[in-house]
């Protein structure tokens, strides 16, 4: 036996070495990944999700591959209301969520979705890159520890049912699917419709089933979610123009260092924009695919006669704001 072969003996020695720098990471060849999962209720199909899904994949590139995001999209991790539980119990880590349901956590926030809050699109582009929405974002932090990042474009929301609605009176009475978060429920209410909170991922067994009459959302959502299959017309009520924020839970955040954190600020914003421009584009186009594709009833209602009748409740019980925060939004331009 050659036992002192020193050629050998050394040739072995790096080889071993090179096997556990390799596993440990102690050349820095490589390190521990970190899994994180981001849930949201929308479907694959939906801006939202294709651009969650670019996002995940450039945060891994930007890092190098210490982080993996786990995309889980259609109410797979639960309802909205239990995803916005989840971020500060650290049972997910990402989720895109509506306003309305990030103000149970910081009332005042809820502003940017109320019903005829915005003269157009203009005006609500300007607000979510204004200072205004961005101190309540970081009130929201505050108050709770999840960070918001980004905000997304929902589309305006509109009405639908199986009849034609062209004025609020139109509506009286009518069972009117809202989701469960405070602040929808001013639509029906103050048009004397009766609100009935439902879950995303339930409404459309409770249109199909006439447990409700009817449901409000933007067109991309109404056709991705095949709302139309069980509603015969769709009415342009317009009356929320709506977002989604991207938060990021307290637990996660906190681990972030302060690169990393500003890695996904930047990448959650790009993909803001992007899904955003996507939803624009697919607004412009949906009111003759569902005329001519989807063979709907498209009622262009009387928006001027739903804005008179809400403006006066912006100020009212239900609102969730101040005077001065309302003054301030509405002299955005």
């Amino acid at each position: 036996m050659n036992a002192s072969n020193p050629k050998r003996f050394t040739i072995k020695t790096i080889a071993a070495c090179a096997l556990f720098a390799g596993a440990t990471g102690f050349f820095g060849v490589a390190q521990a990944q970190t899994k994180l999962k981001w849930a949201h209720v929308y479907e694959i199909g939906e801006a939202y999700h294709k651009q969650a899904l670019w996002a995940a994949d450039e945060i891994k590139k930007r890092t190098s591959g210490r982080y993996e995001i786990q995309v889980f999209p259609a109410s797979t991790l639960g309802s909205e209301t239990e995803i916005n539980q989840g971020l500060t119990l650290g049972t997910v880590d990402i989720i895109y969520t509506g306003q309305a349901f990030a103000a149970r956590e910081y009332p005042p926030l809820a502003i940017g979705g109320a019903p005829f809050m915005f003269r157009d699109f203009n005006h609500w582009q300007k607000f979510s890159q204004s200072p205004v929405l961005q101190e309540l974002m970081d009130a929201y932090f505050k108050k709770g520890g999840n960070r918001p990042l980004a905000v997304t474009y929902y589309g305006v929301r509109h009405t639908t049912a199986n009849k034609a609605i062209n004025k609020p009176e139109d509506m009286a009475g009518m069972k009117l699917r809202v989701p469960p978060a405070p602040l929808y429920t001013m639509y029906p209410k103050v048009v004397g419709a009766n609100a009935t909170p439902i879950a995303f991922a339930e409404v459309y067994l409770a249109l199909q089933n006439k447990t409700v009459d009817g449901q409000e959302n933007p067109l991309p959502t109404i056709e991705a979610k095949k709302f139309y299959e069980v509603q015969s017309h769709i009415s342009l009520t317009g009356h929320i123009t709506e977002m989604l924020l991207t938060i990021v839970g307290g637990p996660t955040w906190g681990k972030l260092s302060d690169a990393d954190k500003n890695t996904f600020t930047a990448v959650f914003k790009e993909a803001g924009v992007k899904a955003t421009d996507d939803i624009v584009a697919s607004e412009n186009k949906l009111v003759d695919d569902f005329i001519n594709k989807y063979k709907k009833t498209v009622v262009r209602s009387d928006r001027a006669a739903f804005n008179q009748v809400f403006q006066k409740f912006h100020l009212g019980p239900d609102a969730t704001w101040d005077k001065a925060l309302y003054d301030r939004v509405q002299a955005i331009k």
